[in-house]
């Protein structure tokens, strides 16, 4: 407003016209203001309040997690002696419980071979050619524990190596180090001299066999036929151990697979020295963890009750509304996991509700632990307490196994129906007859070289050489030629040879699915003559499984088979195993904790409940703010308006007053007025 027109106000008349406008804009202003910064306040301690409540809420979900975890219920203990035979080294959540005897007899060790011929310079040339088989296996000796008859250990890939003719044993020890296999090499300086050294993994089935196919490398052979030229160091040894009385044998001094769960490592041996130690399940963790949760669930019950109920001070006896007394939506959400901790579990059968262990709601909404109850259940049903809080699966058959996904969280609990159509394979390829035995040095000039694909990669020119008299000969001689190509080894794609019982031998992927494929890309004529084997055989493709979840087409890849995008099992993974056929059910529970904590996520989530009625009030706020200023522009035309119209009025009494004075001086002058 003009600030000459309100100093002009008052002029005329005398009066307080500037006080008595913003007395009377104030009379129209200060209604309407109240009532919005009414509003504003209450929206506001709307929004702090929801603040209050998702911190509740996500403090109270923090302590849901532990029960959400199978390890919870899993978890044990164990109690060991102080001994430096062995050491325990990790007790995993599901080790089986029980009181063991345990005696050291031997040690596992693994083989060691040193190449008799020396060296003054471990880079000088070993004047040695040709191709270096290394297998592993177990060795059978005789009484002067000299190498007699060698069975190959067909889970070992066996090491092919080319050694060329200016190669020194530091190329050769380069060359296996670098082959990424079980054979490790070494060159050691030995009185001035410099030896070779190859050593494998602990195990009596990890000692090596050493074949070359031509008489140079006659120097590094360890074999049935030829072993002076190589000092065995040390044999190849399993651990042996006696537990609970059953003697058992193991490759490796860290034993992980004899007690399930329980890894530790042997230090040494010692007959006739028995210890005993126990695994008993560890339930405290779980009894803990639940009584966190009824405290956090009362918690967070007091918090919710005090935003959106009515409290009565016990000094004054005066209530007070919270801040969300009147909000539907947040009494809602109290009302929602109220219910769901009073309601029974969905795919958990038998103990399926809080109430079943022990865990009750009082009078005042709160929860409580009947302690008789609950330490029964710990007691005699400790396993049904796992299942009716955290996640489950199992399946009908024991050709698909059932496990939870990444998207689990969105998977709802159920009883789900499959059938498998299609069974997922291998892609393969297979000899075109059986073998015969045969010897690459019969044919000194013959073309032995051959390539294969594997899932999609070639691999480089291999070349075949060996006396294979046996198909098993050949059928590890090829799995180790071909696994052991840089290129297919880049794209991990390896290939398992296997002997048919007709005596055909079968390549086969280790990956299932449409994308795997071996086949015989180019061979040689003398590689196919002997083998059986060229780009003319017969290679079959691989199969993505495939089949139907609840009477939906489930997406299939290799050997998995996933539920459609956004149904209802969809978040597990079903894997199906070679041969799988016919129709299989599978069930899944999120628990007790899923449940809950999906529940909670959806208020809690961007795209939840809770955000979206805080995008409600944040909106009312502006449009309080855009009420603010329309009543303010609305007050400050009133006021000008006001304004304008006093200081006519003091126009007016100015004009009058003037008028006044003039009559005055007129009168006074009259003669019948004037003063004598």
């Amino acid at each position: 407003m003009d600030t000459n027109i309100v100093s002009a106000l008052g002029a005329g008349s005398g009066i307080d016209t500037k006080s008595l406008v913003k007395s009377l804009v104030d009379v129209e202003k200060v209604p309407q203001q109240e009532r919005l910064d009414s509003k504003k306040e209450t929206i506001n301690a709307q929004i702090s309040a929801y603040g209050t409540l998702k911190s509740s809420l996500s403090e109270f979900q923090k302590i849901l997690e532990p029960l959400s975890d199978n390890d919870t219920f899993n978890a044990r203990a164990v109690s060991f002696p102080e001994t430096d035979v062995i050491s325990p080294n990790a007790l995993a959540a599901n080790a089986q419980a029980g009181t063991y005897q345990i005696e050291v007899l031997e040690v596992a060790q693994a083989q060691a071979l040193a190449v008799n011929t020396a060296f003054t310079d471990k880079d000088e040339s070993a004047n040695a050619t040709g191709n270096l088989t290394i297998r592993l296996g177990n060795w059978t000796y005789d009484v002067d524990n000299n190498p007699t008859s060698f069975a190959e250990n067909e889970g070992k890939t066996a090491l092919a190596l080319e050694i060329a003719a200016d190669d020194s044993i530091q190329d050769i020890a380069d060359k296996i180090n670098k082959a990424e296999s079980d054979v490790q090499a070494s060159v050691l300086l030995v009185d001035g001299q410099y030896q070779l050294m190859i050593s494998a993994p602990s195990g009596a089935n990890n000692a090596l066999e050493i074949t070359g196919d031509d008489p140079s490398l006659d120097m590094f052979a360890f074999n049935a036929g030829s072993y002076a030229s190589v000092t065995e160091t040390q044999q190849a040894q399993d651990a042996e151990l006696k537990i609970n009385g059953l003697t058992v044998f193991r490759e490796s001094n860290e034993i992980s697979d004899v007690i399930q769960g329980l890894t530790f490592d042997i230090n040494k041996k010692s007959p006739d020295e028995k210890f005993t130690f126990s695994i008993t399940e560890d339930k405290a963790t779980a009894e803990q963890s639940v009584r966190n949760f009824v405290e956090a669930y009362n918690e967070l019950y007091d918090a919710a009750k005090a935003l959106t109920g009515i409290s009565t001070d016990a000094e004054t006896n005066e209530s007070s509304r919270g801040d969300l007394a009147t909000d539907s939506l947040a009494k809602s959400v109290l009302s929602r996991i109220r219910q769901m901790v009073s309601s029974e579990v969905p795919g958990v059968s038998d103990f399926n509700s809080l109430s079943n262990v022990g865990i009750r709601t009082q009078l005042d909404g709160k929860l409580e632990i009947n302690a008789e109850d609950f330490d029964a259940a710990l007691k005699d049903n400790f396993d049904k307490l796992g299942a009716l809080f955290a996640p489950q699966t199992s399946s009908s058959t024991n050709d698909v196994d059932v496990s939870i996904g990444s998207y689990a969280t969105k998977t709802v609990s159920g009883v789900y129906s499959g059938s498998i159509t299609t069974a997922p394979a291998k892609g393969s390829v297979v000899s075109d007859a059986a073998f015969v035995a045969f010897n690459t040095a019969d044919t000194p000039a013959g073309d032995f070289t051959f390539t294969v694909e594997v899932d999609g990669a070639t691999s480089e020119e291999l070349t075949l050489s060996g006396d294979f008299s046996t198909a098993d000969e050949l059928r590890s001689a090829l799995q180790a030629l071909i696994n052991n190509d840089d290129t297919l080894k880049a794209s991990k794609a390896f290939v398992d040879v296997t002997v048919e019982p007709g005596g055909e031998l079968t390549l086969a992927s280790r990956q299932y699915g449409s994308t795997s494929k071996v086949s015989i890309a180019a061979n040689g004529a003398d590689f196919a003559t002997s083998t059986n084997l060229s780009t003319s055989s017969v290679s079959t493709s691989g199969r993505d499984v495939a089949g139907t979840i609840n009477g939906e087409a489930a997406f299939g890849a290799g050997e998995v088979l996933l539920p459609a995008i956004d149904t209802d099992p969809y978040g597990l993974n079903l894997s199906v195993r070679e041969g799988a056929s016919g129709d299989f059910n599978f069930t899944f529970s999120q628990g007790f904790a899923g449940e809950l904590t999906k529940l909670i996520d959806s208020f809690l989530s961007s795209s939840g409940t809770i955000k979206a009625r805080e995008t409600s009030l944040n909106k009312d706020l502006e449009g309080i703010d855009v009420a603010q200023e329309t009543l303010d522009r609305k007050m400050t035309k009133y006021e000008s308006r006001l304004s304008l119209q006093f200081l006519a009025m003091e126009r007016i009494v100015a004009s009058f007053k003037t008028t006044g004075d003039s009559l005055t001086g007129i009168v006074d002058r009259l003669p019948f007025t004037a003063k004598k």
